[in-house]
């Protein structure tokens, strides 16, 4: 409970019934994490406890601006930092939006939001070190505190509301919850600070000197004024008095030039919008003059977010209008694939009632939308071309995502194409870009060569590479799930097409070729064609044609698509989000020279009725599926027929 003191001071009245809950499963693991001082620098604690308070009056001053009905005082919007030694409490307070009951419950009672599981998951497999960026991504927030403090208390009042909720934890599991009568708007938060303890970086948080060190590090950008009571001696009787004083400087950073910036003050404000405490990996700023105007301040991660991937995670960038806070992530500013990119935007000519459904529809919105991703790819090409190093870092973390814009981004295609990255068989170690790719290609090659597949190896492995190997063409390696879908959207780059080496006739005539070999393939089609068309028979579920291969060197036979069709990949996709098609037949390919087709041919012409045939053309069939890392209709089927042949061997 609150001493008396600071219960009358605070203006708190208490009503009965105090209800005590569990954290969540999840939600305990991680105070434990907090409780045991997982982290170096303990300071981080207040960063995070200011920048929730000015969230939150960010969100009462637009809340006063679009409902005027709502009847509170935004004169003098402020967070108070106050620490009493004596009591070894440190107390953050906002008269900022506040929190309701079910708001706090919500908020502060549980972590238990998507990723969370996710989250645990990862940091058991991690190092200490690992797990310390982990939870920097999970942006915890409010639950640092208890790296300092053995007891928190909450307090708060939503605006508008008259009853108030007093929130209390120790961190060890449950957490007691209760209404008042009468509180303060705005929300209050008093930590019972730990002994100071240098061994374990844990410093004395009520020394003055040290507020002011970390507001001024992590918080001198914020854009309300972060006050405390300072006491000073009297010049000429001794007597002490209290003076107000104001910590920070409350400049925006986006409206300043960027010389007049330090790096660590757009480090630090990054860390204040993204909820990462990493360092960005890459700054944008710009600002845009004319028919309409707006300030920009755009930052892009050095890690890929724990939830780039969640279909709920949150994206957007802030979005101000003449410095009034709009809303924390304006969806409509930022496309999809660009979700990681986290930042401010201030346009001046918004109304401030803007609701997110009129954003969509928006001129302005559009026109700087366009303007920033042009603006982003550019200064992502710039990495590229200037500092290898953090491109391949950029592009390692969030390649995958940026890929998915060559699907619907059709204006910047092109800008998309030019800053990515992709494995090939060049080099084992090393991406290349596909003007890198075309810069090596060979002598009278007219088309980019690609292969999609689960994995480097498997890709590297399949039949289809064959004949590329053996005369040197290169191929990219295309692993990822998007890559099954942007490359059936992009047609060609610089006037050479894409085409998937596991599609459509392959013909790769070289110099060293004679002039007999054309001669040479009609008589070998000749030859094959009794063969070919009982293999298309015997077939005739499983496969759409069976011809000769040109692509194949060692293996008897490989399986293709049309050059339209679908992979098969692709429609595994499909499939599991619940989009049933039409089972697609490919195209079984034999390598007219290999043993084992040499030999079917033969034995089929000198005992076409033998049943065994058609189970050789069965196993025939099953290997070349299984050599590219298909999945056999009848595994158990498979495996009795391959045992059997085995077993004739012996």
């Amino acid at each position: 409970m609150l001493p008396t003191a600071i219960r009358l001071q605070e203006g708190i009245q208490v009503s009965t019934g105090v209800e005590t809950r569990e954290f969540q499963a999840e939600a305990r693991q991680l105070l434990q994490l907090m409780v045991h001082s997982i982290y170096s620098n303990k300071d981080i604690f207040l960063r995070e406890l200011i920048s929730n308070a000015s969230d939150a009056l960010d969100k009462l001053r637009l809340q006063a601006l679009v409902d005027k009905d709502l009847d509170v005082d935004t004169s003098d919007l402020h967070i108070e930092v106050e620490a009493d030694r004596e009591q070894r409490t440190l107390t953050v307070r906002d008269n900022g939006i506040g929190m309701s009951r079910d708001e706090v419950v919500s908020l502060i009672g549980t972590i238990a939001k998507s990723g969370t599981a996710e989250l645990l998951r990862k940091m058991k497999e991690s190092k200490e070190a690992a797990a310390q960026e982990l939870i920097g991504q999970f942006g915890v927030g409010f639950y640092a505190t208890f790296m300092v403090a053995d007891r928190v208390v909450l307090t708060t009042r939503r605006a508008g509301e008259t009853e108030a909720t007093r929130w209390e934890s120790s961190g060890e599991g449950t957490y007691t919850i209760e209404t008042l009568d009468e509180a303060p708007q705005g929300t209050t938060v008093t930590l019972h600070l730990k002994p100071e303890d240098k061994d374990d970086q844990l410093h004395d948080y009520t020394e003055e000197w040290k507020i002011r060190e970390i507001v001024k590090r992590y918080s001198d950008f914020i854009a309300w004024p972060i006050r405390t009571t300072t006491e000073r001696p009297g010049e000429s009787d001794g007597e002490t008095t209290s003076e107000v004083v104001t910590l920070n400087s409350m400049k925006a950073l986006w409206a300043r030039p960027r010389s007049e910036v330090t790096d660590d003050e757009y480090k630090e404000f990054y860390k204040h919008v993204s909820h990462d405490w990493n360092d960005p990996l890459d700054i944008i700023h710009m600002k845009a003059e004319g028919t309409f105007e707006y300030e920009a301040l755009l930052f892009v991660p050095a890690q890929a977010p724990f939830d780039l991937f969640m279909r709920d995670a949150r994206r957007g960038v802030q979005l101000y209008v003449k410095r009034v806070f709009i809303m924390d992530d304006c969806e409509a500013l930022i496309p999809e694939y660009l979700r990681f990119i986290k930042g401010v935007v201030d346009a001046q000519d918004l109304s401030l009632n803007i609701s997110r459904e009129i954003l969509q529809q928006d001129r302005q919105i559009q026109l700087i939308r366009r303007r920033l991703v042009k603006k982003v790819l550019s200064s992502l090409k710039e990495l590229m071309d200037n500092d290898a190093d953090r491109y391949r870092t950029f592009w390692t973390q969030l390649g995958r995502a940026v890929k998915e814009g060559l699907l619907n981004d059709y204006e910047n295609q092109r800008a998309i194409l030019d800053i990515s990255s992709f494995a090939s068989t060049h080099d084992p170690e090393q991406l290349t870009t596909l003007a890198g790719y075309i810069e090596r290609m060979k002598d009278g090659q007219e088309d980019i060569y690609y292969m999609t597949g689960e994995s480097r190896t498997m890709i590297e492995n399949s039949p289809h590479m064959e004949a590329f190997k053996a005369k040197g063409y290169e191929v990219l390696l295309l692993t990822d799930p998007v890559d099954e879908m942007w490359v059936e959207s992009v047609a060609d780059y610089d006037g050479k097409k894409l085409r998937s080496i596991a599609k459509g006739q392959v013909d790769l005539a070289g110099d060293d070729d004679t002039a007999e070999s054309d001669p040479e393939r009609e008589q070998q089609k000749e030859t094959y064609a009794p063969l070919l068309s009982w293999l298309g028979q015997t077939l005739d579920e499983q496969v759409k044609e069976v011809r000769l291969s040109t692509r194949l060197t060692t293996s008897p036979a490989c399986l293709v698509g049309d050059a339209a069709d679908m992979t098969p990949a692709l429609e595994r996709m499909y499939r599991a989000m619940g989009q049933d098609g039409p089972k697609i037949k490919r195209i079984l390919e034999l390598n007219p020279t290999h043993p084992l087709v040499t030999g079917l041919r033969e034995a089929y012409g000198a005992r076409a009725d033998d049943p065994a045939l058609a189970e050789t053309a069965e196993l025939l069939y099953g290997t070349a599926l299984l050599a590219e890392g298909g999945e056999l209709d009848d595994p158990a089927r498979f495996a009795k027929l391959l045992a059997d042949r085995l077993a004739r061997t012996v």
